[in-house]
């Protein structure tokens, strides 16, 4: 068996969906309109306005996870649902996710990154009205699975998106705003559900990507796809509007050219050949680092965090669980800052050790609470220590899990099977969402101290895991770091 790569035959079907602009291409080095190109010099659009336009993307993939925390017991009262009813109503969103997974990078390759956006972009609206217009569970159900399909594409197509357009020095900061916007949707839709109707929440979810939509015609396709489809004179000036029109950028076109003839010169992979180092081994670290992401149990925990904070005594659990997510939103802005600094691996090692500690102190924090009485003040004393030692695994996660995983993965896959590989491991990171997601409730009823030992394991595997196979890209072009396997 075999999947086709990028071919003559394949620049002949695959264009960009939407096109990079006119606007910018007649300052292009080919065009002589205007006799200058100070007019267009006037209106370039910088790297970070990019990345902050496709964020709404990612700003829609938090709100749809956050948004069925504050909304449970407003629908379950207004519909009728049963709690089962109601959680599977949670977990369609992963489902839609998982077909969304499926097609983002064969649909990221076929019609262009930004084309890939806007298909994504309209099922997320239609899911949304479809809630907000809901008078039984099927509108419901058929919502969830709309959003959740729409997110599996933007959970791909974005990251890779950032990591194409970004310089070198900035592509760790950039990338991380990916996360960074997540974790702002997610706090989004806990703080707006405080003190909004779920129906007028649901109408607000439509805003990310009503902005997004008109944003893609004013920001550039990304110049690495554009090369890879043999679109010369459009990667060209998608790059210099990218780096600024008086920025030399002689060497990176030059980088990129060369990478692309080298992935062009064999036209068919096998799968047979996904035996060589060079596409096994960043395949694997890629999947791997993005399952075990999620077997972290962060879904579990932010999901039930007012669950988990109950548990523990605290009364308000709702407020406390809007605490969590500005917490979060906080540490991983923390990440943005630091990562061009110290480093994609070295905050993997720290962040992954920083959960497995706070994981050690929640569960010894529950088995404590179970062997004493409820009277004893040992019990009150364990159920702060379990919500100090949730916080600081959320924030652990936040300083590098949540986000580097999805950076890396969309740096070190190579450019002939970042498609057909970033399909795969996207969909083993929402696979592996969505087992966590339906089983945290099941083990916190089980034993609260056994599920965060489980999650425990996990997370000192990463330690290992990262260690021993996750190289370091930072200050690094993708072609260096693509180069470095082979």
């Amino acid at each position: 068996m075999s999947f086709r790569d990028d071919s003559e035959d394949g620049r002949d079907i695959r264009k960009p969906f939407l096109h990079t602009g006119s606007w910018y291409r007649m300052g292009s080095r080919q065009s002589s309109l205007m006799g200058s190109s100070q007019a267009i010099r006037d209106n370039s659009i910088s790297v970070v306005a990019c990345v902050l336009i496709v964020a709404l993307g990612p700003i829609q993939f938090g709100f749809t996870g956050g948004y069925s925390s504050p909304t449970q017991f407003a629908i379950t009262r207004d519909l009728g649902l049963t709690v089962s009813e109601y959680s599977l109503f949670g977990s369609l969103s992963n489902v839609g996710a998982m077909v969304g997974a499926i097609t983002s990078g064969q649909l990221a390759e076929y019609i262009g990154r930004k084309g890939a956006l806007m298909i994504a972009a309209i099922p997320n609206i239609i899911g949304w009205l479809a809630i907000s217009f809901a008078k039984d569970s099927s509108f419901l159900y058929m919502g969830r699975l709309l959003e959740g399909f729409g997110v599996g594409i933007i959970s791909y197509t974005v990251p890779v998106y950032i990591a194409e357009i970004a310089p070198q020095n900035l592509r760790g900061s950039l990338g991380s705003v990916n996360q960074l916007s997540v974790t702002l949707g997610i706090m989004l839709s806990y703080l707006l559900g405080l003190f909004v109707p779920w129906r007028i929440l649901a109408v607000l979810g439509i805003l990310p990507c009503t902005i997004l939509i008109p944003g893609l015609f004013f920001i550039p396709e990304s110049p690495r796809w554009l090369a890879k489809m043999g679109m010369t004179e459009e990667f060209e000036t998608s790059l210099q509007v990218l780096r600024g029109f008086d920025t030399d950028i002689t060497v990176e076109v030059n980088e990129i050219k060369r990478s692309v003839a080298s992935a062009n010169r064999r036209r068919t992979i096998r799968f047979a050949d996904l035996k060589q180092r060079r596409y096994w081994l960043p395949l694997s670290i890629g999947i791997g680092l993005l399952i075990l992401q999620q077997l972290s149990g962060i879904n579990g925990v932010l999901f039930y965090s007012s669950t988990i904070f109950a548990s523990a005594g605290i009364t308000s659990s709702n407020a406390a669980t809007v605490g969590l997510g500005a917490i979060q939103v906080v540490a991983t802005a923390v990440t943005t800052w630091v990562i061009d600094r110290a480093g994609r691996r070295l905050l993997l090692i720290i962040s992954s050790a920083g959960m497995t500690l706070s994981l050690l102190i929640v569960a010894v924090a529950f088995f404590l609470k179970d062997a004493v009485s409820e009277d004893s003040s040992l019990y009150s004393i364990a159920g702060i220590v379990s919500v100090v030692g949730v916080v600081a695994m959320v924030v652990a996660f936040s300083l590098g899990v949540g986000a580097i995983p999805w950076i890396i993965m969309s740096e070190i896959l190579p450019v002939n099977i970042k498609g057909l590989a970033g399909s795969i491991a996207t969909l083993a990171n929402w696979f592996s969402a969505w087992a966590v997601t339906m089983s945290a409730n099941l083990l916190l009823q089980w034993s609260s101290g056994g599920t965060f030992t489980i999650y425990l394991v996990v997370t000192a595997f990463m330690v290992l895991f990262v260690t021993l196979w996750v190289p370091e890209t930072k200050g690094r072009t993708l072609e260096e770091i693509q180069f470095s396997f082979r």
